[in-house]
């Protein structure tokens, strides 16, 4: 597998499986391109290229102790995407990893891009503040949660990722991704909750005409859908929500071949009809 060295000389582990025209898939907060595995497989299958890539700090990249920002992380999408040379692509983020898309896309537009899927997206805005009181996070809360991390990361994650999944899940689903969560550095784990819930991603998101897709589940108590996904159609002008009824945070998971035939149908949409 490649290494990608980026801007700063942190080396990102990066997957690239298949042939044909390129997705690129942007992970979640502290998990790595391990849980995109199945929708790669499935896209390489149905005549796809597949990219993933470890963000810095997370699974088998460098752990630099810098660069948590969206624009740094950005810079990092931008190194894959220039050192394997990819064009025409199609962008699929998770959670956090749509903050990251949104950056990107700001930051050096869309001359690489064909068009973005945001699975339940962190954005545009979760701090609750005086003009985003739809914002379904407080500081106070979120202090004491990062708290919480630096005495037992993985006490809180052995809590917290059950309800995350819902009660049909395998526990041994659950304690594979608990242990995939385990190889982010605490520090990035920190920083980068930080930049995902306090960043006001709302300006940007404006700008962005880039053919978007938001793909969420209604169950969804990490990001919940009125207050995250759902707001997306009315701040992007070329953007579309499917929602998931009954799927949680963790779709990309448990709904994994239903997020890759949606993912591949709208790839395949004429460009005038993507956004009904």
């Amino acid at each position: 597998m490649p290494m990608i060295k980026t801007h700063d000389g942190t080396e990102l582990f990066c997957r690239r499986w298949g042939d044909g025209p390129p997705v690129v898939f942007v992970h979640g907060w502290a998990l790595n391109s391990d849980g995109w595995q199945s929708a790669m497989l499935q896209t390489v299958r149905a005549g796809f290229q597949a990219i993933a890539y470890d963000r810095r700090g997370h699974g088998r990249s460098d752990d630099p102790g810098r660069g948590y920002d969206y624009d740094s992380l950005a810079d990092d999408l931008a190194a894959v995407l220039e050192d394997l040379d990819v064009e025409d692509a199609t962008l699929v983020g998770h959670s956090m990893g749509c903050g990251e898309i949104t950056r990107y896309l700001t930051r050096y537009g869309d001359a690489r891009i064909a068009r973005v899927v945001m699975v339940a997206p962190q954005l545009p805005f979760a701090l609750k503040t005086a003009d985003n009181p739809e914002g379904p996070l407080d500081l106070a809360s979120l202090e004491a949660m990062r708290g919480a991390w630096m005495v037992s990361f993985a006490g809180w994650l052995g809590q917290a990722a059950p309800p995350a999944f819902g009660p049909k899940a395998p526990p041994e689903v659950i304690a594979q991704t608990v242990q995939s969560m385990l190889r982010c550095s605490l520090q990035a784990a920190i920083e980068c909750n930080v930049t995902g819930s306090q960043t006001d991603l709302r300006p940007e998101l404006a700008k962005i005409a880039t053919p978007t897709l938001v793909l969420h589940g209604d169950a969804d108590g990490s990001c919940p859908l009125a207050f995250t996904g759902g707001r997306l159609p009315g701040l992007m002008p070329n953007c579309r929500l499917k929602v998931y009824p009954g799927a949680t945070h963790t779709l990309i998971v448990e709904q994994s071949a239903e997020l890759v035939v949606d993912i591949l149908a709208f790839i395949g949409e004429p460009a005038q009809a993507l956004v009904a």
